[in-house]
């Protein structure tokens, strides 16, 4: 461990969801990112301090926590990016159950993706060779954003219109529905739209577009919303659902 450069004042919340937030005085180190400050308390100062992280380098999501009131992944967002004054409020994800500290219960998440439809469904058997898509095809292209979303849950914490209206299925399910959508393998295609076309899918979103803005690869789940919309206008139209 580097040589100390000061102190740095850290609120962490501690307990379900009626707990509060505790205060540590931690080490501030040159290239400290949040996930380290978190695991220096657990580590050093409170054994008990739950949290959740896997590979501490950006690739799986799990570490996604609230800091100073943003979504963020804790193990790329460095202190110097979000602390000019040495202080620090670590909390749990918004608008998902508080399991303990900073850890919180996904399955509201993961459900919503699968009433959303998330779940690729063709038509070809083992028997079948590979379907091959082209990576250059109109299809294919409209989404190639969009599969790289990890299902960190960034931005369904930071959207508002799931804290107004608990049954949104939100920007990641409907991101994930708009990637099948336009999958010309999957066959569950009338089905899924009608799925997104209710009063708790992508109609309900007021492209606030705070989900894009603080998505940590950079994605746009707006787009790929504005795309169901259309979609479902469409199959509307023609009478298809």
């Amino acid at each position: 461990m580097g040589t100390a450069l000061s102190v740095l004042h850290v609120r962490v919340w501690r307990g379900t969801e009626s707990g509060e937030y505790q205060e540590f005085q931690v080490p501030r180190l040159e290239s400290q990112t949040v996930l380290d400050v978190v695991t220096h308390i657990q580590r050093k100062l409170d054994p008990t301090l739950s949290y959740r992280f896997a590979c501490r380098v950006g690739m799986c999501g799990s570490c996604a926590m609230t800091v100073n009131g943003k979504a963020r992944w804790t193990c790329r967002t460095h202190v110097a990016s979000v602390s000019d004054e040495e202080r620090l409020e670590i909390g749990p994800l918004r608008n998902l159950p508080v399991i303990k500290d900073l850890v919180t219960d996904m399955a509201p998440f993961f459900d919503k993706w699968a009433a959303a439809k998330g779940q690729f469904r063709g038509s070809a058997t083992r028997n079948d060779d590979f379907a091959r898509v082209s990576p250059e095809s109109r299809q294919r292209r409209l989404v190639d954003e969009s599969i790289e979303c990890i299902g960190c849950g960034v931005c369904y914490s930071s959207c508002d219109v799931v804290t107004w209206k608990p049954d949104y299925l939100g920007p990641a399910a409907l991101t994930r529905a708009w990637t099948l959508v336009n999958d010309v393998r999957d066959v569950d295609q009338r089905e899924r739209l009608t799925a997104v076309a209710g009063d708790a899918g992508c109609h309900a979103c007021h492209t606030q577009m705070t989900c894009t803005e603080r998505c940590p690869k950079k994605l746009s789940p707006t787009a790929g919303i504005a795309g169901l919309k259309r979609a479902v206008l469409s199959a509307a139209l023609k009478g298809e659902i």
